[in-house]
């Protein structure tokens, strides 16, 4: 037989954004804990959650706990004292010593425990499940010993409907629970799960956020499309509407027109935006060519007996309110150009150890100006004005009051100054992108300029010792070197960021410690890129591969001067070649020869990275691999300047059968010599060269040690 456990934590409102994970770790660590009693439910564990409820069923849960065979218990020696004996049977409850086999001349006890009934562990079960709880932030609090996020008001646990009792302190563990707090007054009282959900529902209470988040979502498009506009998407808002409430009213106010108006008379649709979404909540209703419309929408948690008019009426005074300090900082903020704000930059501290915002400014001015010829279609003058501009808008009263409006407010207060529409856009685009999911600017001066101020703070900050820990990141550097990336693949730059690193840190210290510098900054996007190309799929030795080609042997390869684009493309290319029978079976010959030589090298104390004797290739497979080897060396160097991988990798594939037909009969280690002009030489030594050989060339195109098996 199998039972139902029905567990209810009623509180106060737990904020939306650990509602989430909360009811996903409910649900792990009830299942942990009902596993480590041998207590195994027959189905996946349900799991609920509301503003105000945390809420676990279990079913198919049996009556009792499995039996277990615990490991013998060894006792004393055969012979050994009487009173030993019974002392060792009486600690186990057996009665006779017959009751133990014997072993190694000592008595084992075969223990069995019997599984217990269910409901007598379940409160055991519960309370380590609460206990293992943790959240972001938690309290304790006067009624109960256990923390909590917020204030326990009620508990319900139910077994097949039996009460289990918790040891809360004053909290009441019983079958009782409240509905929604102002649609339904009182105690519900609840027979089990089914019974819980009915009586919630009937109660106002959503208890399913799956069906709460579909409930909103449709009735922002019903309500939006009946007045013709639509809603602007937004997944996160929609989310924490969804915790924020548990009866979901979807509602419509009116924005006063004013505000809606042609700039400069109105506001920005991003100050619109911004001011409803971030404060208040609400969603943006769009026009259908996309412009704003003088409406928005939100979601109640209550109903009302003038179908929420009241409530509307309420949240359009609030907005208004919120939407005029906008308008005044708007207005006050254009009188003053951008030029003009670039001087209170120096009031402004961008770090204690880094100065103020201005020097920050300069140096982006300079950099920018440096970085203008690696772009494609960059005016160095645009890219200057841009950098130099870039900041000043965190002086302005509208950024002040919306801090997440910087740049977006620049590029408005720039084009009212008659900057040229370039420039205001690299001024609007140069924080992004802002995380994996974020547009990467194309545009050349808005490239140019988020480069900048990204270079600049990873070298001003790791100048100053503030680089990122394990644990912490307070500066956004990971950001920062991924955003790097980003904007150099994404838009197929063709530049050494080594270099940039250099000119950089050259801000901060002399020539020598800059290059120091740099290198540490190199290391650390290096780091950035592994994780965003193994995001992409891309193996670490395949990108390690890649990242060192080059001829290892004569040391030519420099992973300073690694083009990232480059080095994507001949990842994309080995990544395909090493897939393919001839790559893998190249890949295993390569390996072969690269341990015969490495192992022969080390036992010599010599390298056989010398030129092959082509006058003492003894075997006609000798022969046909140099032949092969000395004819691929030209095309290989063309291919690779080209950067035509795919033609360079397929070139390699030729080497498999001379390698193969090589490997199957030339013995390497030979004793055999011969004299040459009179002087006697190794064979042994020449085709360890000709191994050598086989190693050199196909580094030329990755450095195939990198790879594993």
């Amino acid at each position: 037989m199998t039972g139902e456990l029905l567990l209810e934590l009623l509180t106060e409102e737990i904020p939306a954004r650990m509602q989430g994970r909360a009811v996903e770790d409910l649900k792990r660590h009830l299942n942990e804990w009902l596993q480590t009693h041998r207590i195994r439910p027959e189905s996946p564990i349900a799991g609920y959650v509301t503003p105000r409820r945390l809420t676990v069923i279990a079913t198919g849960i049996p009556a009792q706990q499995t039996e277990s065979t615990a490991p013998p218990r060894r006792g004393p020696r055969v012979g050994a004292p009487e009173t030993a004996i019974n002392g060792f049977l009486r600690s186990l409850g057996l009665n006779s010593i017959d009751q133990c086999e014997v072993r190694d001349n000592y008595y084992y006890a075969k223990i069995r425990p019997v599984g217990r009934d269910t409901i007598d562990v379940l409160s055991d079960v519960v309370a380590a499940t609460l206990t293992s709880m943790s959240w972001p932030k938690s309290m304790r609090y006067p009624a109960s010993p256990l923390r909590w996020v917020r204030p326990l008001n009620s508990v319900i646990c139910l077994f097949d409907g039996k009460v289990i009792n918790l040891d809360l302190g004053q909290v009441p563990v019983d079958r009782f629970t409240r509905g929604h707090r102002f649609l339904s007054p009182g105690k519900i009282k609840v027979a089990d799960a089914a019974d819980y959900r009915a009586k919630l529902a009937r109660a106002h209470v959503v208890l399913d956020r799956a069906e709460r988040r579909a409930i909103i979502e449709r009735d922002l498009g019903k309500l939006a499309a009946a007045e013709g506009l639509t809603f602007k998407p937004d997944e996160g808002l929609l989310e924490e509407v969804t915790g924020l409430v548990e009866c979901p009213v979807v509602l419509m106010g009116d924005i006063d027109a004013d505000f809606v108006r042609p700039l400069p008379d109105g506001l920005p649709p991003e100050v619109l935006a911004t001011a409803m979404r971030t404060h208040q909540k609400y969603f943006s209703c769009l026009n259908p060519d996309g412009t704003p419309a003088p409406r928005f929408l939100f979601v109640a948690n209550n109903l009302t007996p003038d179908n929420g008019k009241t409530i509307a009426a309420g949240n359009e005074r609030v907005l208004r309110a919120r939407l005029s300090d906008a308008k005044f900082f708007w207005d006050q903020d254009l009188k003053v150009s951008l030029e003009d704000r670039v001087e209170a930059l120096k009031q402004r501290v961008y770090h204690e150890k880094l100065g103020s915002v201005y020097d920050k400014v300069e140096r982006m001015e300079k950099l920018a100006g440096y970085l203008a010829q690696f772009v494609p279609g960059a005016d160095p003058s645009l890219c200057r004005r841009a950098a130099r501009l870039a900041k000043a808008d965190l002086s302005t009263g509208m950024v002040g009051e919306f801090p997440e409006l910087q740049g977006i407010m620049g590029r408005y207060y720039a084009l009212n100054d008659g900057e040229a529409s370039r420039i205001a856009d690299a001024i609007a685009d140069h924080y992004k992108p802002l995380g994996p999911d974020d547009s990467c600017p194309t545009a050349p001066e808005s490239v140019i300029v988020a480069l900048a101020d990204k270079v600049d703070a990873l070298a001003a900050f790791f100048s100053a010792a503030e680089k990122p820990t394990g644990s912490r990141d307070p500066y956004a550097l990971r950001r920062a070197g991924l955003g790097i990336i980003r904007l150099i693949l994404e838009n197929g730059l063709r530049f050494r960021i080594f270099n940039s690193f250099v000119w950089s840190a050259k801000f901060f210290s002399d020539d020598k410690k800059a290059i120091s510098l740099a290198e540490e900054l190199f290391n650390f996007i290096i780091d950035r890129l592994n994780i965003y190309l193994r995001g992409r799929g891309f193996e670490y030795d395949v990108i390690a591969a890649a990242l060192y080609a080059g001829d290892v042997s004569t040391g030519t390869m420099k992973r300073m001067e690694q083009d990232f684009t480059q080095l994507v493309r001949r990842a994309e290319a080995l990544r395909r070649f090493l897939s393919s029978d001839d790559g893998a079976n190249l890949l295993a010959a390569y390996q072969r020869a690269s341990n015969i030589v490495r192992e022969e090298e080390r036992r010599d104390n010599h390298s056989y990275d010398e030129p092959v004797d082509a006058e003492l290739l003894d075997l006609p497979e000798e022969v046909a691999l140099y032949q092969r080897l000395a004819g691929m060396t030209v095309t290989l160097t063309a291919f690779l300047e080209a950067e035509r991988f795919d033609r360079a990798m397929g070139r390699l594939a030729t080497l498999r059968h001379p390698v193969d037909e090589f490997f199957e009969k030339v013995t390497v280690n030979t004793d055999k010599r011969v004299m040459v002009a009179g002087v006697e030489k190794s064979l042994r030594e020449n085709r360890l060269r000709l191994l050598a050989r086989i190693r050199a060339t196909m580094n030329q195109v990755a450095d195939f040690s990198q790879i594993e098996g």
